[in-house]
């Protein structure tokens, strides 16, 4: 049995929860993928993967297994990088996560990282605020982007790079079309904003608590007429509907475009939230994050990242 890849297996089996597709992405048979699985039970005299029909779950021993396959197989690619990569250009996959309000900048970052160092590869995913910091605790994302307010649950895991300040619009139908794409209106309080059908992120989204919280401080609850947990139905429901939106700065980059829309900057009270790229304060960092690390603290890109996440369009 090869340890290493009966360990990539099981990664593989947890991330696609489908033994065909585990095996698929894998490039093996799925009998030789449920077969190196097995193999891999018997070398620990463990149950590890709950069987059906289809793939349930993983045992509590299975989960200490997957745990330990993560860093061990974490361990060997920062050790091939150590023996071989000396003399070249950072490289290999970098997996980036970002709360759905951050993932334009986070595109951004990753599409700028990729620029400078092609062999690095980035994943760009959207998770929330819990999967995010989870994703950083396992070693299963290299660098979060997030909401740095939440770090002190996490004690000394996190450590933070400061990124942009997260301000926050209600957006709406224009009275009619403008020529430049979407502009900036006038100021509006958030007691105001409560009065329009409104279309939120899912109550398990920090961003949906920052707005929630915002709206009691203003003496008024919400019942939105439309929840999503991705950011492109709010900008397309209020494009295509008759609902509003509450959307941070960074979002607006991403629907420029739409002439039919405008963002009316939300006060009363006036909500500011620090965002920030994250990652395990004690792990070793591979070349690859190295290289992002030194990017996100670069004041070229602090700019760009300033300039499309609504501080400067107030």
């Amino acid at each position: 049995m090869n340890l290493l890849n009966s360990l990539r297996y099981l990664v593989a089996l947890q991330e696609q929860k489908h033994f065909g597709r585990a095996a698929k992405v894998c490039h093996i048979t799925q009998p030789a993928l449920s077969n190196a699985l097995r193999a891999l039970e018997a070398e620990f005299n463990v149950v590890i993967v709950k069987r059906d029909r289809s793939f349930v779950g993983l045992t509590p021993e299975g989960e200490r297994v997957l745990a330990t396959a993560h860093y061990m197989l974490r361990e060997e690619t920062l050790l091939k990088q150590d023996l071989h990569g000396a003399d070249t250009l950072p490289g290999g996959p970098l997996r980036i996560a970002a709360v759905p309000t951050a993932t334009p900048i986070a595109a951004r970052f990753a599409a700028m990282l990729q620029a400078l160092y092609p062999d690095i590869v980035p994943s760009v995913l959207s998770l929330s605020s819990d999967q995010l910091e989870e994703g950083i605790a396992d070693l299963t994302i290299d660098l979060a982007l997030g909401y740095t307010e939440r770090m002190q649950a996490h004690g000394a895991r996190l450590m933070a790079w400061p990124q942009y300040t997260e301000h926050y619009f209600l957006v709406r139908r224009a009275a009619k079309l403008h020529p430049k794409g979407l502009q900036i209106g006038r100021k509006i309080s958030w007691k105001e904003a409560a009065k329009l059908p409104l279309c939120l992120l899912t109550a398990n989204m920090h961003n949906r608590t920052i707005v929630d919280a915002a709206f009691t401080t203003a003496g008024v609850t919400v019942r939105p007429v439309i929840e999503t947990n991705a950011i492109l139905p709010m900008a397309l429901s209020v494009v295509a509907g008759n609902v509003c939106s509450v959307m941070p700065g960074a979002l607006l980059g991403a629907v420029r475009s739409y002439r039919e829309l405008e963002a009316l900057p939300l006060v009363g009270p006036d909500v500011r939230t620090q965002i920030g790229f994250m990652s395990h304060a004690a792990a070793r960092p591979s070349r690859a994050l190295e290289a992002a690390l030194a990017l996100a603290q670069d004041s070229a890109w602090l700019r760009h990242a300033a300039a499309h996440s609504g501080l400067l369009s107030i």
